[in-house]
């Protein structure tokens, strides 16, 4: 390990990977670090893309990425009713299943085949600030410490962003906007494989949902997200799901369990400080209706390696100089999808069953030719607007 870089990347993930493999690209030196001993691995995510999103990083998917090609999902109301969105109406819910354990590891190996250097249970446990200046930080690896100095860290360090706090930015989430979650990699289970499955109401997912993704003919990861709010004995996340896989799959043989956090609010108030640019969900940048991080990670890891390399070689990496990140996504349609997200996310969390079934059910009756949030709020504010009411505040979004 060296003990210095121009560019220093705390996490592994894809947004990690993306930012070294751009920096190394665009002639700086790079290294990652890693906590974990293996990239990719604990999988912690329900590892959905859409098909129009990955394509934007690669001109070809890689098979091996791939668990399973989804052509549809299925929404399933509080009263047991349910419908399909087919590939014209479901957006991003279509697309793959990918197998982080080989996607994670390939975008590091991409960032290494590049000339970045990466370091597997390495830890970073302080940050390097002197003058106001994020200037590296203390990692520890093999035993020792050491000092790894650079013009610019990027922190994509995942939900924890503990490296964003040594840095002294507070990105604490409050409980009731970090979505408690719990999944079983399943097998022996009766699906339908092309087809991806959410369940929504407060008896099933508290301010939440159950999914159902496929990861081949008869395996899945099916897993639960409840507002932290909810979580208390005996109704945690995992006592919701072991209810569901119990009256469900009960047959079903469980592989893996991961537990794990998602953050459902807004994005840190800003995403960079002198010397540092903040990526993926260490930036709070997951989307606050799906907890879906896997693109957003990656736009803003790329974006934030483009940026910082234009300001290193002008000599000039202040916050000031890097806020053209910040801005950058903001203004991007992820920025735009996030913020829009948000308001109604916080108006559907209090909903109660009967609402949501009625919502559902006007869903399930509408013909658009394409579907979206923004032609779905749209729809149901035309078509029954005393059902939605309480979302006439978004009205500014969809004008």
């Amino acid at each position: 390990m060296k003990s210095e870089y121009d560019v220093l990347v705390i996490g592994g993930g894809p947004g990690g990977a993306l930012a070294a493999k751009t920096a190394v690209e665009s002639g700086l030196t790079a290294c990652i670090i890693e906590k974990r001993p293996a990239i990719g691995a604990p999988v912690r995510c329900a590892e959905g893309i859409g098909e129009g999103l990955i394509s934007e990083f690669f001109d070809e998917v890689d098979p091996k990425w791939i668990s399973a090609k989804i052509e549809r999902a299925k929404i399933i109301a509080p009263d047991g009713s349910s419908f399909y969105l087919d590939p014209a109406m479901a957006g991003n819910e279509v697309g793959y299943v990918l197998d982080r354990k080989f996607f994670d590891r390939d975008l590091v190996w991409q960032a290494v085949d590049a000339g970045a250097e990466c370091y597997v249970r390495a830890r970073a446990v302080d940050a390097i600030v002197e003058d106001g200046y994020v200037k590296g930080a203390v990692i520890e690896y093999g035993g020792e410490r050491y000092e790894v100095r650079a013009k610019v860290v990027i922190a994509a360090d995942g939900v924890e962003s503990k490296f964003s706090r040594y840095c002294g930015i507070d990105t604490t989430v409050p409980l009731r906007e970090l979505e408690t979650c719990a999944q079983y990699l399943m097998t022996n289970i009766d699906i339908e494989p092309g087809v991806t499955v959410f369940y929504v109401g407060r008896d099933v997912a508290p301010e939440g949902y159950i999914w159902i993704f496929p990861k081949g003919e008869r395996s899945a990861n099916v897993g639960i997200g409840i507002s932290g709010t909810q979580s208390k004995d005996g109704k945690r996340a995992k006592d919701y799901l072991d209810k569901y896989v119990k009256e469900n799959f009960p047959e079903g043989k469980v592989i893996e369990l991961i537990i794990g956090g998602v953050s459902v609010c807004e994005p840190l108030e800003c995403t960079v400080a002198n010397g540092l640019i903040v990526v993926g969900d260490a930036a709070r940048l997951s989307d606050p209706i799906t907890g879906g991080g896997i693109y957003n990670a990656m736009y803003s890891g790329k974006l934030a390696a483009k940026v910082a390399a234009e300001c290193i070689a002008n000599n000039d990496w202040s916050r000031d100089a890097l806020m053209k990140y910040d801005e950058t996504w903001r203004e991007s349609r992820l920025g735009k999808a996030l913020q829009r997200n948000y308001q109604i996310k916080e108006i559907f969390v209090i909903l109660d069953d009967n609402q949501l079934n009625a919502i559902l059910n006007l869903v399930n009756n509408l013909a658009m030719k394409e579907f979206s949030t923004l032609t779905l709020i749209k729809e149901l504010m035309r078509l029954n607007p005393k059902v939605l009411k309480d979302l006439k505040g978004l009205k500014k979004y969809f004008e």
